[in-house]
């Protein structure tokens, strides 16, 4: 029972503290949690200020304010200097959460899950390595990179405008991974990275992994603004921003070359860490030159194989300032994110032998395709993303939330993606879902998912 406890105050949330065992300010960040959870406090939910709180409750501010950064450190909650906490609006969203088994065949349209490719290319390349005499010695650990595989992996840094030098090249198990090396070695659990209002889930799932906060950077023209980013700078605290300049997952958007060069100007002017993921970079015929190329002593740049290329190539390029790059191998040390031998190995053979370019067209052939027929399908509704896409964008009619649609599309046999799994911040995202049109196994199985959204929507 709270201290000061009266029927008409004014509170979205009135907890009652039992003043157990337990520190105030666990007890009160677990109660705010278990409230989340049980659907007391909605997505959205403006929180009472911290004083206002104390005061309710009798007990001190700072008791408040520890619960509060607590539940922010795991992902709950949103805040804005001048603004207020808000509960945050993808809080009940499980970003892993899959079709039940028991259902019958669901056709999956979530997960990005690479079309299957002839791979022919790859199989011979490990049989000549087989034949080798020193073929063993890829089994053991891998202490040191190889020269040569870094100035394979600068080649293809270079197709995409990034000039780096071999040996501030780095090697992970995957993109995935190598953002938790980067949150491991660079920040710690309160620290606040801004991002886009919509990213890409495996940044959030990392972030609330390592108690990292995910600030929603202010957009103009459908892009992050220089204002934007200056004012998380002063009034949120952040430290660094993180980018996906090509195909940006989920919205399909490409960054023009003008968005570029204020996000390096400002990066520059406030000495910011840019986190730049280029995971969709090869994909373009004619790409953008990276971000990177215009702040390279400020920029991390991410590249990955496993989306673009083959799902067995877990395996992820990272171009760090030479500042950062004795953390960083540290990070991958010590929480084992380092590559195998063995495929760091049979990556630089592919590039150097120009095999890789055969996988690449491959696979621009195959997005092809399954773009033309979303089109063809989805034609006069609202489907961002084009020919390079490993989705699409779908907008929903106004008032159909992506929550619903992905609910609806799953009891009628598809699987989307609805626009709340990736929202980060307070603010209710768009209705929008998310179409992984590589996911299903057959192009009549993408032709059938698609043809009974279509069928929703109308």
């Amino acid at each position: 029972m709270s201290i000061n406890s009266f029927e008409n105050y004014p509170m979205s949330w009135k907890p009652s503290l039992q003043f157990g065992s337990k520190p105030l300010y666990i007890e009160l960040a677990e109660q705010l949690e278990q409230d989340i959870a049980n659907g007391i406090l909605r997505p959205g939910t403006k929180l009472p200020p911290q004083r206002e709180l104390a005061d309710y409750l009798g007990i001190n501010v700072s008791t408040v304010s520890r619960a509060f950064k607590l539940c922010a450190q795991k992902g709950l909650l949103s805040g804005t200097v001048g603004c207020g906490t808000f509960v945050a609006y993808d809080v009940t969203t499980n970003i892993f959460s899959l079709p039940d088994a028991k259902q019958p065949h669901v056709i999956q349209l979530g997960s990005m899950t690479p079309e299957t490719i002839v791979q022919d290319e790859v199989a011979q390349l490990l049989q000549k390595m087989m034949t080798e005499p020193d073929f063993g010695a890829l089994f053991q650990y891998a202490h040191a990179t190889p020269k040569w595989h870094q100035e394979a992996a600068a080649g293809l840094f270079r197709r995409i405008g990034c000039q780096v030098a071999p040996d501030n090249i780095l090697t992970a198990s995957g993109g995935q991974n190598a953002i938790s090396c980067i949150f491991a070695g660079l920040f710690r659990p309160g620290d606040r990275i801004g991002t886009d209002p919509l990213v890409y889930p495996g940044l959030k799932s990392a972030a609330k992994l390592f108690g990292i906060q995910l600030v929603p950077i202010a957009q103009e023209n459908g892009e992050m603004s220089a204002d934007g980013i200056r004012y998380a700078v002063k009034n949120d605290n952040i430290k660094a921003i993180y980018v996906m300049p090509d195909q940006q997952n989920p919205t399909t958007h490409t960054m023009s070359a003008g968005c570029r060069k204020r996000i390096a100007d400002v990066v520059k002017e406030l000495d910011l860490l840019l986190i730049e993921d280029g995971i969709n970079s090869l994909l373009a015929n004619k790409p953008e030159d990276a971000i990177a190329a215009a702040a390279p002593e400020h920029t991390i740049f991410i590249f990955s194989l496993s989306k673009t290329i083959l799902p067995a190539l877990r395996l992820s390029y990272l171009a760090v300032p030479p500042k950062w790059r004795k953390q960083l191998e540290n990070a991958l040390y010590n929480i084992n994110l380092s590559q195998s031998a063995l495929l760091t190995e049979l990556a630089a053979r592919l590039i150097a032998s120009g095999q890789l370019e055969l996988l690449l067209e491959r696979r621009r052939k195959g997005l092809a395709l399954r773009n033309e027929i979303t089109d063809r399908i989805l034609h006069g509704f609202q489907v961002r993303g084009d020919c390079q896409s490993l989705s699409r964008w779908l907008l929903l009619p106004d008032g159909m939330s992506g929550g619903e649609f992905e609910r609806i599309s799953l009891e009628h046999g598809v699987f989307v993606y609805g626009s709340e799994r990736f929202a980060v911040g307070k603010d209710t995202p768009i209705g929008a879902a998310r179409l992984a049109i590589c996911a299903p196994d057959s192009l009549e199985e993408l032709e059938q998912g698609l043809t009974i959204l279509k069928s929703l929507l109308d």
